[in-house]
């Protein structure tokens, strides 16, 4: 019986176009170009503007544009998994909102949120399904307004964050291509580290919430730098390990796009040279669950079938996970 792998047979991604330049950042609060850029790589981000525009909106042009790509109705859909740290609403879930949003009906949608590691997350998830024989047509998409949730007034953070959207289409593939193996960690010590306190159940939105900020990100930045640094690296060392892969054995290091200094650690922990990794945190900034994806949009023109890849990423919580895939066309 030969064994199925889920594969990625289309990927798109979807910015808004609205640039926010370290330049205007400049006129916000007290950081320059120079301290951004070399502090965390960031050019530029993409920011949504609009009234009632929320993830949702990102979410569904990502696939609309998957879906007229890869020339696939929105019947012939099984599944849909968004990730997602910024959903428009608790409830319902944000993947309804975009199945509602493209035309898919009648079939199982929800919504993961494990920080900047969701994308991976979500794929291993669904990966499952596909394995399995359950389900053929798999859409995981990763969207995040995380100008929503900044602090424009803190200049720790608000230099980090941009909005956008990525989704991949998964399908069976019997040649052997496609996710070989996946690694997912978490570690809710992290909490106090990296979180967005108020909002929740714990503590609901009242005048007092908002007024101390709670609504809004909070970063230990050197604590989540060194939790970042090692565990992401460990967990990318860890899955080539596994499956008895080199540094020249990898096409491609596609790492979560938070600060440029985490991806060179990762790369140089995995004896990968910075000409395999795949970088545009210069045009995006961080976008959470939406960088993975990103990447593989950005980069699609330079993938070759059986292209060996590796996803890393690491997010609040802590949550950090690895995903080892041959690219599948």
């Amino acid at each position: 019986m030969t064994h199925i792998k889920a594969s990625i047979t289309g990927i798109q991604g979807y910015v808004p176009d609205y640039i926010l330049t370290n330049a205007e950042l400049e006129t916000m609060v007290a950081t320059n170009d120079e301290w951004i850029v070399s502090r965390t790589g960031i050019k530029e981000r993409h920011i949504l503007k609009g009234e009632g525009l929320g993830s949702s909106h990102m979410g569904a042009e990502a696939v609309k544009g998957l879906l007229a790509k890869t020339n696939t109705s929105p019947a012939e859909i099984d599944l849909l998994i968004c990730a997602t740290t910024t959903p428009d609403f608790i409830f319902p879930c944000t993947a309804n909102l975009i199945c509602d949003m493209v035309g898919i009906r009648n079939v199982g949608s929800f919504d993961i949120q494990a920080a900047c590691s969701g994308f991976v997350y979500a794929l291993t998830l669904g990966s499952q399904f596909i394995e399995t024989g359950k389900y053929k047509k798999i859409v995981i998409v990763g969207t995040d307004k995380m100008s929503a949730i900044v602090d424009y007034t803190d200049r720790k953070t608000c230099v980090l964050f941009g909005d956008g959207a990525g989704a991949v289409l998964l399908e069976p593939n019997t040649e052997g291509n496609g996710i070989i193996d996946s690694i997912i960690r978490s570690d809710g010590a992290g909490q106090p580290y990296l979180h967005q306190k108020g909002g929740g159940s714990r503590y609901p939105p009242t005048h007092e919430t908002i007024d101390m900020g709670w609504h809004h990100v909070y970063q230990d930045g050197s604590q989540v730098f060194k939790f970042a640094v090692t565990n992401m690296a460990d967990i990318s060392a860890e899955i080539m390990e596994k499956n008895s892969l080199k540094g020249d054995d990898i096409a491609w290091l596609v790492p979560h796009q938070a600060n440029k200094r985490i991806i060179e650690a990762t790369a140089n922990r995995m004896g990968v040279g910075m000409n395999k990794v795949m970088m545009n945190i210069q045009n995006y900034g961080n976008t959470t669950s939406a960088t993975i994806p990103l990447c593989l949009w950005d980069y699609e023109s330079q993938l070759k079938k059986g292209d060996n890849l590796v996803l890393a990423a690491f997010g609040g919580g802590f949550t950090w996970g690895s995903i080892y895939l041959k690219w599948a066309y």
